[in-house]
């Protein structure tokens, strides 16, 4: 049975929900937090019961928070990231299996699935995964790139923090149109209308406490955009997967700009929800489980001994 971690414990780079039963292979799940890393039970429980599955969680690396926190102060680059996910995955792979791949598959949410294509590269291919299913992740190519330093557009970011917000709150809000030229102010306070409505927010709410939560989420897409902008990664040595919400960040590109680092194929599908739910709905788990490769056992490693 897939289980949550303890919401008390200090999070841990990699947590495991479900052990594979023997000659069964493990999805990984790389999370960028945003929301609870628990919540990649949903899609444990709904993989096959001898699949294992464990959470990568970039909630456990300080420099992560701090880059948000504090962006003149960090030096993090997404090669750090991915040096820290390929320590922590070798290490499971080699003392829980005594197996090095082979029978893994990466699966990555949002900026999650840059990182899961990064540590597929950075793996030998004979540890490495058959596959990196990304889930409504935008790809790391200058077409996705937001200038440091550009204004935001309130429009866009808007319609995605009150994705984030009905998430986190349990109900769907529907923002409304935000006037042309209005600034951030005015559009959050159009926002936390919008959101009372939908009972995502008591009507107490004051808008400088949506506005320091909004601060904060702003704050975590500019560090992955900082993070992105020097990172020109190369081609997917596997084949990739994108799995897009039907109400994704990007609804006009169905591949999110991954076509340019397919280098061993893409496919795209939809599931339900949007790009938070995605994640907590019982539907869309299941139709993100239907969709992850079929994984293979793969050999023991074993040591010859020296001949006496």
């Amino acid at each position: 049975m897939a289980r949550r971690p303890d919401a008390a414990s200090p999070p841990k780079l990699l947590t495991r929900h479900r052990e594979a039963a023997p000659g069964a292979g493990t999805v990984y799940a790389v999370h960028p937090g945003a929301l609870p890393a628990g919540l990649w039970a949903g899609l444990a429980g709904a993989l096959p019961e001898e699949t294992g599955f464990a959470v990568l969680d970039l909630g456990a690396v300080p420099e992560y928070g701090e880059a948000a926190l504090a962006p003149e102060r960090s030096r993090l680059t997404i090669h750090h990231l991915v040096d820290l996910l390929a320590t922590a995955y070798r290490a499971d792979r080699t003392g829980r299996t005594g197996r090095t791949g082979g029978d893994t598959v990466l699966v990555g949410w949002s900026f999650g699935g840059v990182l899961a294509h990064g540590l597929a590269g950075r793996l030998a291919p004979e540890e490495g995964p058959l596959g990196v299913v990304l889930l409504d992740s935008i790809a790391p190519t200058d077409a996705y790139q937001h200038t440091e330093g550009a204004p935001i557009d309130p429009a866009v970011v808007l319609r995605w923090f009150a994705m984030f917000l009905g998430a986190r709150r349990g109900a769907r809000v529907r923002p409304g149109p935000v006037p042309a030229g209005a600034d951030t102010d005015t559009a959050l306070a159009l926002l936390l209308e919008d959101a009372i409505t939908a009972g995502a927010l008591p009507r107490e709410t004051p808008l400088a406490g949506l506005r320091k939560l909004f601060e904060a989420y702003t704050a975590g897409l500019l560090r992955n955009n900082r993070l992105t902008a020097p990172y020109r990664p190369a081609p997917a040595t596997v084949p990739l997967v994108q799995i897009k919400a039907a109400d994704s960040l990007v609804a006009s590109d169905p591949t999110l700009g991954w076509g340019e680092l397919a280098g061993r194929g893409l496919t795209t599908h939809s599931v339900p929800g949007d790009h938070y739910t995605m994640l907590i709905r019982p539907d869309a788990s299941q139709a993100i489980a239907g969709l992850v490769p079929p994984l293979r056992p793969a050999p023991l490693v074993t040591t010859r001994r020296p001949s006496p």
